[in-house]
């Protein structure tokens, strides 16, 4: 028993507006109705065909981004909580709005409008983060609010299929709700810290974080190795992204008709995995510099990716399934207090914006790319490259860590 409350130091004694948004996530992601959804609202309630609701979504993945820069712009200068208050509460307001309407193309606007006002407080949320912690406990408040995203989104999908077949309008009335009960939490609970960013110039292991003046943009020319982090990452995000694309794909023609329900399963284990194993993970990481354990986490995509390529039976898709999430939690938990520990406090939200728009590239061009070069070749060789881009990206991911080392020393 006491070993299993070891596994929880690293969440302890942080400041009480990180345990509140850890359940403010929770309640958030359980009620994540639509998201999961969207695809088959766009086809089978809206009436889009699949090529519609698949260039759809790419729109909206695509306006996202310029939505995160402005976000980004407005928390350095408005504020984190006023952001996050307003861009989601508004966001909220759309959704539940769409629990209103009869399922048409207006629909489809009200929820474009919805996923812009939700995309604005994304650099919001990692500025606040950034701004309550220090370089000793970030990387358990990150692991610990990814933790509780997780804990909801295995809940919500599952409620929101059973909304979706007989109560559609609850999926949208229902994932508004629950957004706002949330943001009540954040509103009462959580503290506005954007005059409280300030790093002491005694505190040698912040001296990134001082705040500087000038663009975001000239603060990462004066910091190139966030440039190549992000660039890896890009790699990184998309090699992942084909589990998601190529995975259910293979399975479907390898076990047919069974193949969704197995895709689906990997799913849920993919889930568990990251709930039961992320205590585990950043307890034993927990004084480990992030570089190196994002890392380990390319390499064990790798692994995981390569063995795809020549696995035939379902219990090594689940080894292999094991493996991928093992990287995931490394690289989720620890990506995000590389970039808060190499960010000036006066430009959190802005490089909370930029960063995340290059490595996401990846993840969105992903399945794009990955589709043409399986169709041309084959699964396996698609396998292969994924396998060969995550061993490749962990040996940059090293060399990097070692240039941030020598940077420390000057």
């Amino acid at each position: 028993m006491g070993k299993i409350k070891r596994l929880f130091d690293p969440y302890k004694g942080m400041p009480k507006e990180i345990y509140v948004i850890f359940i403010s996530r929770v309640i958030n992601s359980i009620g994540a109705f639509v998201y999961p959804l969207l695809a088959l609202i766009l086809t089978e309630k809206i009436g889009l065909s699949k090529g519609e609701a698949g260039t759809y979504i790419t729109i909206l993945s695509l306006l996202g981004a310029p939505s995160m820069i402005i976000g980004g712009k407005l928390v350095d200068t408005i504020g984190r909580k006023r952001i996050i208050i307003i861009s989601q509460a508004l966001g909220a307001v759309a959704v539940i709005s769409c629990g209103f309407m009869k399922p048409n193309m207006t629909m489809t606007y009200v929820l474009a409008l919805s996923s812009l006002l939700y995309a604005l407080s994304s650099p919001a949320y990692d500025a606040l983060l950034a701004d309550l912690t220090t370089p000793e406990n970030r990387k358990g408040a990150y692991s610990l609010v990814y933790m509780g995203w997780n804990l909801g989104f295995a809940i919500g999908p599952i409620i929101g299929g059973f909304l979706y077949k007989k109560y559609l309008p609850l999926v949208f009335i229902g994932d508004g709700l629950t957004t706002i009960i949330s943001l009540i939490l954040v509103v009462i609970y959580v503290r506005e810290t954007i005059h409280d960013k300030t790093v002491s110039d005694t505190e040698e292991n912040r001296k990134l974080e001082k705040e500087v003046e000038g663009s975001a943009f000239k603060v990462l020319l004066q910091r190139p190795i966030l440039i190549y982090f992000s660039l890896i990452l890009f790699c990184i995000d998309f090699a992942y992204s084909q589990w998601g694309f190529t995975l259910p794909i293979q399975l479907g023609e390898m076990f047919k008709d069974n193949g969704a329900a197995y895709y689906g399963a990997l799913a849920s284990f993919n889930g568990l995995v990251v709930i039961l194993f992320t205590p585990l993970i950043s307890k034993i990481t927990h004084h480990t510099k992030p570089i190196k354990v994002i890392a380990l986490g390319g390499l064990f995509y790798g692994i995981a990716f390569g063995m795809f390529a020549f696995i035939k039976i379902i219990p090594l898709f689940f080894i292999s399934i094991l493996i991928m999430t093992l990287g995931e939690i490394m690289i989720s938990i620890n990506s995000s207090t590389f970039i808060a520990n190499h960010t000036p406090a006066s430009h959190r939200g802005r490089i909370s914006s930029i960063l995340p728009m290059i490595f996401g590239a990846g993840y969105t061009l992903g399945p794009m790319l990955m589709g043409g070069f399986i169709t041309n070749h084959s699964i396996e060789s698609g396998w292969f490259f994924i396998g060969a881009l995550g061993v490749v990206s962990a040996v940059l991911m090293r060399l990097l860590e070692i240039m941030d080392s020598k940077n420390a020393e000057n």
